[in-house]
């Protein structure tokens, strides 16, 4: 499993893309239709119009890395089919990769400690 060490913000496109595209496609997309910079280190995820593939774009601080996983069985879960883009956290990335329903992962809330 690839796990993403380090503070990143993860985003997730809702409706499929063109498998076809490479990185600086996506990378494209990012720019033009999420209005975000694919070059400021935060993971991008792109799912096929079968769902049972992902691919992934981040910066690295020297080149833009893709990577690609079809996950065998009944495919990922995904949202709803909208334009625009998903923030989701790590957990949620995590439970994505897996095939697991990353929808259902939902953060707690600590409250922090205060002096009184």
């Amino acid at each position: 499993m690839i796990s993403p060490s380090g503070n990143f913000k993860l985003y997730l496109a809702s409706k499929p893309v063109d498998f076809r595209k490479g990185m600086d496609g996506l990378s494209a997309i990012v720019m033009n239709e999420f209005d975000l910079n694919p070059f400021n280190g935060a993971i991008f995820i792109f799912r096929s119009k079968r769902a049972d593939r992902l691919k992934l774009i981040v910066w690295d601080g020297t080149g833009l890395v893709m990577t690609y996983k079809r996950i065998e069985g009944s495919g990922f879960v995904w949202p709803r089919m909208t334009d625009g883009v998903i923030s989701i956290n790590r957990s949620q990335f995590e439970a994505l990769f897996e095939g697991l329903d990353w929808q259902r992962i939902v953060p707690r809330h600590v409250r922090k400690p205060f002096v009184v």
